[in-house]
């Protein structure tokens, strides 16, 4: 096969899409998101962490400090894309990760996102 039809397959190939943890095994903390393609998410956090220039100044610092053998990556739900060319899963995604994110409230000195926004 040439590099051309690897690299068609590969963008026309249906990636695991859903809600994603990336947790610290020494003290508990975790950042929860989303992504229509998993694998790539993964990727994309190990590699700016490892470069030291991931967007979430905590969690670098942990992985600096921790190590990368202190973190694990964990799918936590994934979404089932209807056979539809016009579906369009960010909302789905949006809820999903809602779900989890009411669920295991990885804010503040529990995890890594950042804490929801109050209404006043």
């Amino acid at each position: 096969m040439d590099r051309k039809t690897l690299i068609r397959d590969y963008k026309e190939r249906q990636h695991p899409m859903g809600v994603y943890q990336l947790r610290n095994t020494v003290n508990g903390r975790s950042l929860v998101g989303s992504s229509v393609n998993l694998p790539a998410i993964f990727n994309r956090h190990r590699a700016q962490l490892r470069f030291g220039a991931h967007t979430n100044r905590a969690l670098q610092q942990d992985w600096n400090e921790l190590g990368e053998a202190a973190f694990e990556f964990h799918i936590l739900d994934t979404l089932d894309a209807p056979d539809r060319s016009d579906y369009d899963p960010a909302e789905d995604l949006r809820v999903l990760e809602q779900l989890w994110l009411d669920k295991l409230s990885p804010f503040e000195g529990r995890g890594y996102n950042a804490p929801p926004k109050r209404l006043v």
